[in-house]
């Protein structure tokens, strides 16, 4: 006797990618209140199921929001981390390069402008929406809920917008288009 799942066979090989995942997504409750104990809490966007999904994490962070450079480089600082494993076991995991780095505005970026290592367009979508969205989410580093970055090229900073739809399919980062530099 054969038994089929209603799928014709091939003589094509078929990728039809990663089996769907039970993965939870989620962390338990004490391992957020251990890691809350190390540092400043801070949410950052991690990539579980296809999907970007917020972390709580420990960051060594300004508790002063004025020095925008400070913060926007822990809380990438969290992002580069390879997530430990109780977030790992979670389903979480993330594409930011352990080599990404962050510099503040050039002379004639428009105000708010942070400057990455690589050009954004470069990275991973998946990274460049991860980083998106944790800078977004910061009031300090974007109070009007954009975040304009810039590469190390010539290039002018673009201005990046994390929504719903960034969110549910972070291979998809929107722009708000590149900014005008004066």
């Amino acid at each position: 006797m054969a038994a089929g799942c209603g799928i014709r066979t091939t003589s094509v090989p078929v990728d039809a990618g990663p089996a769907p995942s039970r993965v939870p997504c989620a962390m338990p409750a004490e391992d957020i209140t251990t890691q809350a104990q190390q540092g400043i809490p801070v949410q950052i966007y991690l990539v579980c199921a296809s999907e970007l999904v917020t972390v709580d994490r420990a960051a060594q962070v300004p508790e002063t929001a004025s020095d925008r450079l400070r913060i926007a480089r822990a809380l990438l600082d969290e992002l580069r981390l390879e997530p430990p494993s109780t977030e790992e076991q979670a389903g979480f995991s993330t594409h930011v390069p352990g080599t990404l780095r962050v510099d503040g505005p050039r002379a004639g970026d428009p105000k708010g402008t942070l400057r990455l290592s690589e050009q954004p367009e470069d990275l991973p979508s998946e990274a460049l929406a991860q980083i998106v969205c944790t800078f977004t989410e910061s009031e300090s580093l974007a109070p009007d809920e954009s975040m304009t970055l810039g590469g190390p090229g010539d290039y002018a900073p673009r201005a990046y917008l994390c929504t719903t739809e960034t969110k549910a399919s972070p291979k998809a980062v929107p722009t708000a288009d590149a900014v005008r530099l004066p």
